[in-house]
């Protein structure tokens, strides 16, 4: 049977690149595409030279982009008493300790990020096999094991991108809108490439990233061509 295309696909036929050699041509690119009504999230997914059976290549973090990425998300807390009225003022839609864990345990899980005081995750623990499966389970490589909880709030509930390598090695991120500006893409895209380069494992051996393609959420991907060369500031 004859696979369907649809106007879009045949629409965009014409106007895939195979290979930009910038960040900046690369997101010139992919707004050309015929896209769907909605405002479309942007990805990057970034192929890296990485075994991931090894600790120390098995990458996991967080980072504020430039631009933001134009999505808020809702945020708790674990924390001390003391400290949860900072946490509600930064951002928090809820922050406590026991009580949460109890509310959570109940089966209440409108949250998108957990984040936790070390001095919590003794008792947070309990939610390991409710927030693990779910990969809201605080953690330091994450950065959401803090000490500076209101900061951690704040941020996480303005879209600090987390990141981390599944088994194959890749990498994906969220990097905005397609109705930013394409210098804002271009600006988080270059920043996120450039944060995924400074972590580089000192084990890795040879060329560190693969491959870094682009794309709308229904859209054709981009391939940036990665010259090494142009690495880290």
């Amino acid at each position: 049977m004859p696979v369907r295309i649809t106007k879009r696909q045949k629409a965009n036929q014409g106007l895939q690149v195979k290979e930009a050699v910038e960040p900046a041509v690369a997101v010139a690119a992919i707004k050309k595409f015929k896209g769907p009504k909605f405002d479309q999230t942007v990805n990057v997914v970034m192929h890296l030279n990485l075994d991931t059976k090894q600790s120390d290549q098995n990458l996991r973090g967080a980072v504020s982009l430039p631009k933001g990425i134009g999505a808020s998300k809702k945020v708790v807390a674990f924390c001390q008493s003391d400290v949860a009225p900072k946490a509600l003022e930064a951002g928090a839609v809820k922050a406590g300790g026991e009580e949460l864990v109890a509310e959570i345990e109940k089966g209440w899980m409108d949250f998108d990020v957990a984040v936790a005081s070390p001095d919590m995750m003794r008792i947070v623990s309990k939610l390991g096999k409710v927030l693990g499966p779910k990969g809201l389970m605080p953690s330091p490589k994450a950065g959401t094991v803090t000490a500076d909880i209101p900061t951690a709030v704040k941020e996480y509930s303005a879209g600090k991108v987390e990141y981390r390598t599944d088994t194959g090695g890749n990498i994906h991120a969220i990097i905005g809108k397609m109705s930013f500006p394409e210098s804002s893409l271009a600006e988080n895209l270059t920043f996120f490439i450039h944060a995924i380069e400074k972590i580089r494992p000192n084990t890795v051996k040879g060329n560190y990233i693969k491959s870094i393609t682009i794309s709308g959420a229904m859209t054709p991907g981009v391939r940036i061509k990665y010259v090494q060369a142009a690495a880290a500031e």
